[in-house]
């Protein structure tokens, strides 16, 4: 399983030797996200020389993506936007890389081994299936995105889809202006390098050379396209479907030991509308966008509500509690007698009241309604971060929330609208 890695420059990595065995020249790498329990590796490597590999067979399956430079594939030359898929198991043919040139290198459920072969006639592995992809993107059409939701102004050019576990990769481009005020989640990974461009969103801003790593279910969104759109590598380990939320809130605390005033007990507490500040972190410009995306998909028909900018008016999350409390009061009898936690321990919160707190009573489901089928019993059942393949009409769970992303250098501390 990769860790979750949101908004980070690939310049905030170090470099290490790459990891290209059998290979002739000199490159590093920068390991953008690793998964140290099946090889998995998405890296950025720049080639000092000209570098070269004879035909072989990959452990994983592998891709490279041309940034700046040029691949040559047998006998095929492609400058930028070259895009070669190998699959694991399957004879390659040899591969060159010209001095000076910048890739993503991809490797997917496998490790950087590769065996020599003679020839492109040696066997394929016997679980080997699909075939080699060479492909000049540059020269590829962009395509509207066919899937029904996001507004007009989203493009894509498709450069690897499994036809078994859908596993894809593909090239996005949003067009100056688009935006989406939701926040979405998904039942698989999402990974992106930032091309071209400048996008924000809840996380931050996203501009060149900017890479995000997102396990299943993250919350992310409200993104807007700005000056000249936005351009990435997208990719994805299954199907991807967009499970959105509107008008989000958190809030989280607890009860501090020793770091209060003067090291004494305190209860803190915190949410995404106190870290924006009282303050729109977003250009009166942006703003307007998000108010656009609203009223695209009331036009379509979709069900939506108004976008609210986080961190200003009232505190949703505050609301929301006291919505709770005041339910619950009223279920239990106690909207006259607050409940007193000091009571005794010889029962247990529902026992001996002759009553049972209901989630739905404040709108809110019993939390194993919203799991996968199989979360709890699964091999992933220790993760709930783990893509599962989901098909329309299993329950949609509830998203994995991350409030406060770590920042890179470069990019700064984060400020952005919450989760």
């Amino acid at each position: 399983m990769r860790p979750h890695v949101e908004s980070i420059q690939d310049s905030d990595y170090v470099w290490h030797a790459a990891e290209l065995v059998r290979g002739s020249g000199r490159a590093s790498e920068r390991r953008l996200s690793v998964d140290e329990e099946d090889g998995s590796s998405s890296l950025r490597i720049d080639f000092h020389t000209d570098w070269h590999r004879a035909a072989g067979i990959h452990h994983a399956d592998t891709e490279y993506h041309v940034l700046e430079g040029e691949m040559t594939y047998g006998d095929r030359v492609i400058g930028p936007g070259a895009y070669l898929y190998a699959p694991r198991g399957v004879p390659t043919d040899a591969i060159r890389f010209r001095e000076g040139s910048r890739i993503l290198h991809y490797r997917e459920f496998g490790d950087a081994g590769f065996d020599p072969v003679d020839s492109l006639s040696a066997p394929r592995w016997a679980d080997a299936r699909e075939d080699v992809i060479v492909l000049d993107t540059e020269s590829m059409r962009w395509d509207a995105v066919p899937n029904p939701g996001p507004m007009p102004g989203l493009f894509v050019k498709y450069l690897h889809v499994d036809p078994v576990t859908h596993f894809y990769t593909r090239l996005v481009y949003a067009q100056e202006g688009w935006t989406d005020h939701r926040l979405a989640h998904h039942p698989c990974y999402e990974e992106a390098y930032t091309t071209q461009g400048k996008m924000s969103y809840s996380f931050g801003d996203l501009r060149p050379g900017a890479y995000f790593f997102r396990p299943a279910r993250i919350k992310h969104g409200h993104f807007t396209a700005l000056e000249g759109g936005t351009t990435w590598l997208f990719r994805s380990d299954g199907e991807l479907f967009n499970w959105y939320t509107q008008n989000e809130w958190v809030r989280w605390g607890g009860e501090a030991v020793n770091y209060g005033p003067g090291g004494t007990r305190m209860t803190w507490s915190m949410s995404s509308h106190d870290i924006a500040g009282g303050r729109s972190w977003r250009s009166g410009k942006e703003i307007e966008m998000l108010e656009r995306s609203v009223a695209y998909q009331r036009s379509v028909g979709a069900d939506d509500i108004d976008y609210r900018q986080h961190g200003l008016g009232s505190d949703r999350s505050l609301i929301e509690l006291a919505k709770a409390v005041d339910a619950a009061r009223l279920q239990a009898g106690h909207d006259s007698n607050p409940h007193d936690r000091s009571h005794g321990d010889d029962h247990s919160h529902d026992q001996g009241h002759g009553h049972v707190h209901d989630h739905a009573a404040y709108g809110w489901p019993e939390p194993s309604s919203l799991e996968h089928p199989a979360e709890r019993t699964d091999e992933y059942r220790y993760n709930w971060a783990a893509g599962r393949p989901w098909r329309t009409g299993d329950p949609i769970p509830a998203p994995v929330l991350s409030s406060l992303p770590v920042r890179s250098r470069s990019m700064g501390r984060w400020d952005g609208d919450g989760m």
